[in-house]
């Protein structure tokens, strides 16, 4: 359980890292200057690592989640199981933006739509540390 919980947060770290780099660093002076140059840069370079990140997640994720709690106990009233439930919506709005920015926003991106990525950017940033902080609840024994 300690490698996969390890696995799990190295790929938290590059995801969570990765977004609020961008969120930070990057969108603020692109969105100054109404460039989507630097944000295109950013995602080329960071999807090759970020994706398989998520990826490990989600792998290291779920079986950690069966070891914490037997999948047909997902839907009880169990602290855990509440998590559990809470981790796996936070995952579905997760993929949700990121396949809506990557298929729709990021094709058409230009200087006049910055906005509506940047509104992605930072709900997707927000997603990631809200994911963090529920796996840190699991330390605790479900409270958030």
């Amino acid at each position: 359980m300690r490698i996969l919980l390890f696995l799990h947060l190295i790929g938290a770290s590059i995801w969570l890292g990765g977004h609020l780099i961008l969120a930070l660093k990057i969108l603020p002076p692109a969105w100054r200057a109404r460039d989507p140059a630097p944000i295109r840069a950013f995602e080329e370079r960071y999807e090759a690592l970020g994706l398989p990140a998520l990826l490990l997640q989600v792998i290291t994720g779920i079986w950690l989640a069966t070891l914490w709690l037997p999948a047909n106990a997902w839907l009880s009233d169990n602290p855990l199981a509440s998590l559990i439930r809470l981790k796996l919506g936070l995952l579905a709005l997760t993929l949700m933006l990121g396949a809506h920015a990557r298929l729709r926003l990021i094709p058409r991106l230009s200087g006049a739509n910055l906005g509506g990525l940047a509104v992605h950017i930072y709900a997707i940033t927000l997603t990631a540390l809200a994911l963090a902080w529920v796996g840190v609840s699991f330390r605790f024994g479900g409270v958030l």
